[in-house]
């Protein structure tokens, strides 16, 4: 019999990885993905909490290419539209 090591997220219970350094990724970005919730919903007006969870685990998912945009790379953003159009 075989044994296999499994890692789980402490902020997602029901992912489970086979690579730590995977659920470490996923457990930042579902940290990342939080803070911005609480930012958005403070900020924003009229937001329901399902969008902004919606579109805080976006951009969590997508930090690489939201953190090019902020740093005067604007051009970056075309990969997500270019994605989301496939």
């Amino acid at each position: 019999m075989a044994v296999e090591t499994l890692y789980r997220s402490t902020r997602d219970l029901e992912t489970t990885f086979v690579d730590r350094k995977l659920a470490d990724a996923h457990d930042q970005m579902l940290e990342l993905a939080e803070s911005l919730t609480d930012v958005l919903l403070k900020n924003v007006a009229g937001l329901t909490e399902k969008q902004a969870e919606d579109a805080s685990i976006y951009m969590a998912k997508n930090r690489a290419v939201f953190a090019a945009a902020f740093k005067n790379n604007v051009g970056a953003l075309a990969e997500l539209t270019e994605s989301s159009a496939e």
